[in-house]
Formats: structure tokens, C-alpha cells, sequence
């Protein structure tokens, strides 16, 4: 009788408590949303979350504020999120840099995995390699035949040592057998010039850099690292169709929350996200930007760091990449 009466006294507390939990949840989000950028003002990833910032205003009528956070090799916003409150009202917006950071440098003071709950992907970005008009070869299966008939010969440019672009590189020179030597920049600014005067070879460049490049003739396109041709540029054919299939190295972009937030809370903010990537206007804003929306829940935004973290960390013992802290 005891025991039934215990039963009875947790029924009860439960029970009465259940309204109050309910509201709560009800109640997110009823203060404004801090989204932090880990990467100076400005940059593209900015604009991006700026853009999912503006829609999520726009559903919840809430005030969703961008905070660009860089230094540290987009250490410092990111901890700052890990260290945050777990409630939901502060955010992380980041792209493939939670996972690739995290297998260049041994002294972050985060997990990338265990220290954030992923919420939704939200966009994902495609590369094109392009090359400089002095490099006798017009087709992909032409520029891996010179690269072999000149071993170490030819180059590649990218933006900065570590980066996506500088790991594609790798990646193609292991899937096609080449060796080709890697020549970072700081930044596509001065890289660019540089490859159209046939300085360096090629690149991986982002839509918005090899699109306008590509159609005045002042750079070939020769694959895209999508699953499909983009329409700016249908004339070139994916890695997949160049005879290449293995070679994807996109970057996307996602909201990630510290570990510990309600469940409730993720699946809200998850749901909602989804609801503004089907919208016409988000999109059209997001293809200004040369990407694409990249819904997804929860599990498939960890099943897509999971698989990136694997490929990547191969790619990186493979080519004995090292970066200095």
C-alpha cells in the first residue's frame, strides 16, 4: 500500500508539473537568438547566416542576431558556443571547418563532435576545378595525362593551407594518381590573377569566383565537385561523369547548438529550419550566394560530419598535411 501510495504522490507531482513543462516548451523561443559566426565580419559565411538569421525573424518574430566572432583558426566563436547555456539561444553557424579543424590542430580546446548538438544542415556549396588558359588540356582526363607525363611538374592553388580547397587538391591527386605540388594563398584575391597569367596551374574555386571567369574565357572549367552539373556552367561535367566518381569536396553549412539542449528545442528550431529552406524566396537568395539549400535533420547532419570526419582524415595522413597552431 506504501509503494502505491508513493506511486500515487509521483503520478500526482508529474501530473501537475506537466502544463508547466508543455508551456515551456511552448515558450521557446520568447527572448532574441544570438547566432555566432566564428570568422571576421564580412565574409561569405556571414552573409549566409545572415540569411537564415532574416528568415527565422521573419517566422518566429523573434530577433535573431549575427555575431561574427573570428581569430584562432575559428577557435575562439566556436568555443564560445560550447561553452554557452544550453537553452537554445545561442548558436553556432559553421561550415566542414567543425570537422577538418579538428583533425589539423591538437590543441582545441572543444570536441567537435561531443561538445555540440547538430541542428540542420542548411546549405552546401560546390567547387569548380578550373585551370589557367596556358595548360594544354581542356578535359579532365587530358590534365590527369599531363599530370602523369610530368610528375611533380604541375601545381594547384588554393586560398590557404588546410582549407577545403587545399584537401581537394589531395583528394584528386590520390584518385587519379598524380602527384602535383600545392601552392597556398591567402585568399582567392591574389590567387586568381596569379592562375590566369599561368603562374600557378589550376585551382578549386567557388561558383561565384570560376562562373563569370569561366564564361569570359579567362579560365577553363573542367569538373565540378557536385553531384550535378550546375546550371551557370552546363557545359562542365562532374568529377562523376569526368570518370571520377569518388571525388566530392563541397562545403556545407550548419547550425549546431551546445551539447545538452533540450531535445524539444532542437527539434523546433530543426523543423522551422526546414520550413525556410522550402521557401522559394530562401532559396533564390541562397543561389545569389552560388550554393544550395541542404536541408536536413539532426541524424543526418551527424551521419554527414561522421562521413566527412572519416574521408578527410584519410585524405589529410595521406598527404602528411600539417598545419602550426
Amino acid at each position: 500500500m506504501k509503494q502505491l501510495s508513493r506511486c500515487a504522490v509521483v503520478i500526482c507531482i508529474c501530473v501537475s508539473l506537466w502544463p508547466a513543462l508543455v508551456a515551456a516548451q511552448q515558450e521557446y523561443p520568447n527572448k532574441p537568438i544570438r547566432v555566432i559566426v566564428p570568422f571576421a565580419p564580412g565574409g561569405s559565411t556571414t552573409i549566409l547566416a545572415r540569411i537564415f538569421g532574416q528568415k527565422l525573424t521573419e517566422s518566429w518574430g523573434q530577433q535573431v542576431i549575427v555575431d561574427s566572432r573570428g581569430g584562432g583558426n575559428t577557435v575562439i566563436g566556436t568555443e564560445a558556443v560550447a561553452k554557452a547555456p544550453p537553452d537554445g539561444y545561442t548558436l553556432l553557424f559553421k561550415g566542414n571547418s567543425q570537422v577538418i579543424n579538428s583533425l589539423l590542430f591538437s590543441n582545441i580546446p572543444y570536441d567537435p563532435i561531443k561538445d555540440f548538438a547538430p541542428v540542420a544542415t542548411f546549405c552546401v556549396q560546390q567547387f569548380v576545378l578550373v585551370l589557367s588558359p596556358s595548360v594544354p588540356a581542356n578535359t579532365l582526363q587530358e590534365l590527369i595525362a599531363l599530370a602523369k607525363a610530368k610528375p611533380g611538374q604541375l601545381n594547384y592553388a588554393s586560398p590557404g593551407s588546410g582549407g577545403i580547397q587545399h584537401l581537394a587538391g589531395e583528394l584528386l591527386s590520390m584518385s587519379a594518381g598524380i602527384k602535383m605540388q600545392h601552392i597556398p594563398y591567402k585568399g582567392s584575391g591574389p590567387l586568381i590573377p596569379d592562375l590566369m597569367a599561368g603562374q600557378v596551374q589550376m585551382s578549386f574555386q567557388s561558383p561565384s569566383v570560376a562562373v563569370p571567369n569561366v564564361k569570359a574565357g579567362r579560365l577553363k572549367g573542367v569538373a565540378v565537385t557536385g553531384e550535378q552539373r550546375m546550371s551557370a556552367l552546363p557545359q562542365v561535367p562532374t568529377f562523376s561523369q569526368a570518370g571520377l566518381p569518388e571525388i566530392t569536396a563541397n562545403t556545407w553549412f550548419g547550425i549546431f547548438a551546445p551539447a545538452g539542449t533540450p531535445r524539444e528545442v532542437i527539434n523546433k528550431l530543426s523543423v522551422e529550419i526546414e520550413k525556410i529552406l522550402a521557401m522559394t524566396g530562401t532559396r533564390d537568395m541562397l543561389a545569389g550566394q552560388g550554393v544550395e539549400a541542404l536541408p536536413g535533420t539532426p541524424e543526418q547532419f551527424a551521419a554527414l560530419m561522421r562521413a566527412d570526419k572519416v574521408k578527410w582524415d584519410k585524405v589529410i595522413k595521406s598527404a602528411n598535411i600539417k598545419i602550426e597552431n
